[in-house]
């Protein structure tokens, strides 16, 4: 529906979707069976994330190509930081020196993907101390805020911005200019994002430490564009933490969910008609991430689903999961898993409220 985003009624929608979340559940008890359970226990997960494996990818056969791309390691990317150099091929020449090799990264002008490690740790190099580079676990990072496309003259706000590697990146495509205001809940995170913004030369920020939930009640309508990189469970990034394969229950999940929707809902309400809201994780899982926008986009009249413009072959988001089907239009949003784009399982989506 056109105009303002308005609210529905909460408790409404919040029901009708733990409803479905239930339902998934159930299903997904159901659905257990023999060669599930044999994957499960060799590669040394919880028998339910691999039943939602097969229901997600459409088979047990991919499920294997997926959980043994999870045990291979994930090359580091660096993104060259302009606001600290002028050339970006200052900064790989000199780390190719230290004995490090590198593959452009072909979709981000200014990353590169280490395909060789040098003498020296790339998180204690002088050109990182010097803010020539943030370093990254993985490539999928700098999808968010190439599809948030800002612009030199943007507001834009970083709903979860803690370390900082998503908000010194909207700063260095903007050229440090404009404003970006950059909120995190977390204490100590919250440090280490002030360390990076200081180290990168970012000088187009305002960091804040609070719970962006309450970002709608002191701005209003403020931002052309917001970005909510969402505390989530981790599922995508088994490769980096392998404990991820037995940590999270299907009640965590669904702890997960309720609060990442309160916070893509506060984030919405930030944003001016007209605006863009990015919001990504990196986990795999429909109930963090489809299921999540969809509950978001029902409570919020005038919010649409666009699909992400960015160079990677992205794997659509999911409409059917045990059954219970979600709006098409999250079709457009768009996935990664490391045995088909070589990425951490990353999911991305871009929402726009008309009007404006």
């Amino acid at each position: 529906m056109a105009g303002r985003a308005t609210s529905l009624d909460w408790s409404e929608v919040s029901a009708s979707y733990s409803r479905l979340l239930e339902e998934v559940g159930r299903r997904m008890r159901s659905s257990v069976d023999l060669r599930a359970e044999e994957l499960a226990s060799r590669f040394g997960y919880l028998t339910y994330m691999v039943i939602r494996y097969r229901e997600i990818l459409g088979g047990l056969d991919e499920v294997v190509e997926l959980l043994e791309a999870f045990e291979r390691p994930l090359p580091k990317t660096i993104r060259v930081n302009t606001l600290r150099f002028g050339r970006v091929d200052e900064v790989v020449e000199r780390l190719e020196r230290l004995g490090y090799a590198f593959s452009k990264v072909p979709w981000e002008r200014f990353s590169y993907v280490v395909e060789r490690s040098g003498r020296v740790s790339l998180g204690a190099t002088h050109e990182f101390l010097l803010g020539g580079y943030y370093l990254y676990r993985g490539s999928a990072s700098l999808i968010p805020p190439l599809v948030l496309e800002p612009r030199e003259s943007d507001r834009v706000l970083d709903a979860a911005a803690a370390p900082g590697g998503k908000c010194t990146h909207i700063a260095q495509l903007m050229d440090n200019r404009g404003l970006i205001v950059a909120t995190d809940v977390s204490r100590e995170r919250f440090r280490a994002l002030r360390t990076n913004l200081e180290r990168m030369g970012v000088e187009n920020t305002v960091a804040i430490r609070m719970d962006c939930r309450r970002v709608p009640e002191l701005f209003g309508e403020y931002f052309a564009k917001a970005l909510l990189d969402a505390p989530c469970t981790g599922e995508g990034i088994i490769q980096l933490d392998p404990t991820r394969k037995t940590k999270t229950t299907f009640e965590d999940l669904l702890s997960a969910h309720r609060r990442q929707v309160e916070l893509l809902v506060a984030t919405l309400r930030a944003v001016a008609p007209g605006g863009r809201v990015v919001y990504s994780t990196c986990s795999i899982a429909p109930e963090e991430n489809e299921f999540t926008v969809a509950e978001a986009v029902a409570r919020l009249e005038g919010v649409r689903v666009v699909k992400p413009e960015v160079g990677v072959d992205l794997d659509p988001g999911v409409t059917e999961y045990f059954g219970v089907e979600l709006p098409r239009e999250l079709r457009l949003c768009g996935r990664t898993y490391p045995h088909r784009q070589g990425l951490e399982g990353f999911f991305v989506c871009v929402l726009e409220k008309v009007g404006g």
